[in-house]
């Protein structure tokens, strides 16, 4: 089974300590997959609205999170 099958059947634990972790591990990996495809959407000319739309965040924080990061040519 894949790691990432694992934790989602972790997650579902009806033990709390395993579905906890496995909760915080889940999160971790979102984390690291939107950092990634906001480096791709921002390399690729997507204004922060766009992102934000896809997001379903605001366009204010997903700017607030990101802007700092250096994503492609034009530095974020």
């Amino acid at each position: 089974m894949s790691e990432s099958k694992e934790l989602a059947a972790a997650a579902s634990s009806r033990d709390p300590a395993v579905g906890l972790r496995a909760v915080r591990a889940l999160r971790d990996l979102a984390d690291r997959l939107e950092d990634l495809q906001v480096g791709n959407a921002r390399g690729l000319g997507w204004s922060w609205q766009d992102i934000a739309v896809c997001l379903g965040v605001s366009r204010q924080a997903v700017h607030k999170k990101y802007a700092r990061r250096e994503f492609g040519k034009d530095g974020g």
